[in-house]
């Protein structure tokens, strides 16, 4: 993973920090235990393979090493809290605007998180909202993508896919985050 290519993506905040693992139990988990720290503003983390890997309502999120993207952003928006109501829709409509863009694929959205290619699920959003009265602490934003992925296991293959199951190429994972963050950027919290 090129992460200096990540790092050089047109973006102010997000992604000019990024903690690497080649093994995680869940970028997400992880997420919660640093997230308070300011220093970490726009931090990414992003993971091969996660162990633990988490999606909403408890559900396990499957990620095969080295083929697709499982990441957390870290925020601390100053926005009010009302703001962040529909903030899982807006994301997923930014990733479905970063993938027509780089390949003028349409993924549909099947709200609140998940993204759908030719009917099968390709990424699943998680967002996690910690606030202190009415001030926000911090915002996780944490996204698996099936990118490169041949081989689900027996209780996803029938409904998941990825971008090289449907067209049959390899993609660069590093363009497709540089993309999605550029996106994200654009979200005014």
């Amino acid at each position: 993973m090129d992460l200096e290519r990540i790092k050089n993506a047109k973006t102010n905040v997000i992604g000019k920090k990024i903690e690497y693992f080649k093994e995680i139990e869940s970028t997400h988990i992880y997420g919660r235990e640093i997230a308070e720290k300011k220093e970490n503003e726009g931090k990414i983390l992003l993971a091969e393979v996660q162990t633990g890997g988490i999606g909403t309502k408890g559900r396990s999120w499957y990620t095969g090493y080295g083929k697709n993207i499982a990441m957390t952003i870290i925020l601390h928006p100053k926005c009010k809290i009302e703001k962040l109501d529909n903030l899982t829709v807006e994301i997923a409509e930014k990733i479905r605007e970063a993938i027509y863009e780089l390949y003028g694929y349409k993924l549909e959205i099947k709200k609140p998180n998940d993204l759908i290619f030719n009917g099968k699920k390709i990424c699943g959003i998680l967002t996690e909202i910690h606030t202190q009265g009415e001030k926000i602490k911090y915002l996780l934003i944490s996204f698996g993508f099936n990118v490169n992925e041949d081989e689900f296991p027996e209780g996803a293959k029938d409904i998941a896919t990825s971008l090289k199951r449907e067209k049959g190429k390899e993609y660069e994972r590093e363009e497709i985050i540089t993309k999605i963050i550029e996106k994200l950027e654009e979200i005014e919290l």
